[in-house]
């Protein structure tokens, strides 16, 4: 299975390129925009505003060509996140293909002295078998 990067970010709806557990490990995930289901001619994105910059808490996705309009949860269930990787783990590199349907994960988070949930990217690693989690990017 050999997944290809993008080429432009334009080609993305989501894309992060992050260290594991202090530096241990990497991983690298995209996600491709599809084409739009009615007139399949352009790439689904998020609607765009008068200076013609996407609206990033818009929720729902626009086809630029025939303005079909779907929402922002229904769409990204229909994608698929690429990950290359190096496991934090055993080192292994490798890559993996799954559905782009973040889950909740609890982690403790020493700063605060709490545990917390966060949507994350969890997979497991195709040599040793332990989970790798990708979270979404924390406000600080």
């Amino acid at each position: 299975m050999a997944i290809k990067e993008p080429e432009s970010m334009d080609d993305c709806v989501y894309f992060t390129n992050r260290l594991l557990l202090e530096g241990k490990g990497h991983a690298k995930a995209w996600v491709y925009r599809k084409l739009c289901p009615k007139c399949s001619k352009s790439l689904m994105g998020k609607p765009l505003d008068a200076k013609g910059k996407p609206k990033i808490r818009a929720e729902e996705y626009q086809c630029p060509s025939c303005k079909y309009t779907v929402n922002k949860e229904e769409y990204e269930d229909t994608l698929q996140a690429e990950i290359k990787y190096t496991c934090p783990y055993c080192q292994h590199n490798g890559e993996y293909i799954m559905s782009f349907k973040r889950k909740k994960v609890q982690f403790y988070d020493e700063i605060e002295e709490k545990k917390k949930t966060v949507d994350a990217l969890k997979f497991e690693c195709e040599k040793c078998k332990k989970d790798i989690i990708i979270a979404k990017k924390m406000k600080v």
